[in-house]
């Protein structure tokens, strides 16, 4: 049985890349579930989300950070910070790309990053689904085959879930021979108080579309089992001006309420119990430049 498991490979693999490049839509393809929240807005993910595969190969524990892009405030240079932080602790990085022959400063600074470390570095061409030729691909790799020495350059569609087993394949083919790190039941090391908290996010950004900026963060309060099965669950959403709150709570409650039952349904799902979700809205003005105020919203440097 010893010998089996030392053939078994294991290791850590980061995503990293621009905000908005499916990051979040990828890692949770890859493992089969819903774990980081996605969104049509960029820089979604503020925190490193750590998630499991687990297979017959071994086992893969994925880092979906922030994507890499100029801070504009002390929670942009958080973000920014544990995207980077992440790259000289794990045994292959994916960089996902946008399918485009243009390389943009943002890029480059990313590519200046990856051009430092020595693990092997996967080129991920994104959102194949968009293109009107598949042959278009060929000229992306072109562009970008020089800009670093890739060990592997995978054109996949997140969404449709194209040639995501052969990047699943790759991924193995680079990691060590060792242990699993997590029983392979494992899918998450998210507390399940932060996964919930994100799905509220989630909602909120989808549903509020262009009306207010990324200044949301949520809050779980409370978070407890009846003796019937049904969850309690009471969660604020803290906003940075009172003009949010009102776009946020929507007349006569409503925009609150829609937030709430689309976020309950999937906690539902998720938990498979029944729950009762209750949301509160609260302004605190200015706290992305706030350090105390991100440290109690989940946003610490040191995490």
């Amino acid at each position: 049985m010893e010998e089996k498991n030392e053939q078994k490979k294991s290791g850590f693999v980061t995503l990293i890349g621009r905000p908005n490049v499916g990051k979040s839509t990828l890692m949770n393809h890859l493992i089969g579930q819903k774990i980081a929240i996605t969104s049509a807005k960029p820089q979604t993910t503020r925190n490193r989300i750590q998630t499991v595969y687990t297979d017959e190969r071994g086992q893969i524990v994925f880092l979906d950070t922030p994507g890499i892009h100029k801070a504009r405030n002390r929670l942009g240079e958080y973000m920014v910070h544990v995207a980077e932080h992440t790259l000289g602790e794990v045994d292959v990085i994916l960089w996902l790309v946008e399918p485009t022959t243009f390389i943009g400063a943002g890029e480059q600074h990313i590519a200046e990053q990856l051009n430092k470390v020595k693990q092997p570095v996967i080129l991920v061409i994104n959102k194949i689904d968009t293109l009107k030729d598949s042959k278009e691909v060929l000229t992306f790799i072109q562009a970008y085959k020089d800009i670093c020495p890739f060990a592997e350059i995978v054109p996949v569609s997140a969404l449709k879930k194209r040639n995501t087993d052969t990047l699943t394949e790759l991924i193995f083919k680079y990691l060590p021979y060792g242990h699993p790190f997590y029983d392979e039941d494992t899918v998450t090391d998210q507390p399940m108080r932060q996964i919930v908290a994100e799905l509220v996010r989630e909602k909120a950004l989808r549903l509020l579309e262009e009306e207010i900026p990324h200044g949301i963060a949520v809050t779980v309060e409370k978070m407890k089992e009846r003796k019937n099965g049904i969850m309690d669950i009471e969660a604020t959403l803290v906003c940075e001006r009172d003009s949010h709150k009102g776009i946020i709570i929507g007349k006569g409650g409503s925009m609150l309420k829609k937030i709430g039952s689309a976020a309950r349904r999937e906690i539902e799902d998720m938990m498979e119990t029944q729950v009762n979700l209750q949301l509160w809205v609260k302004v605190r003005k200015e706290w992305r430049d706030n350090e105390l105020l991100m440290k109690n919203y989940g946003y610490r440097k040191d995490s």
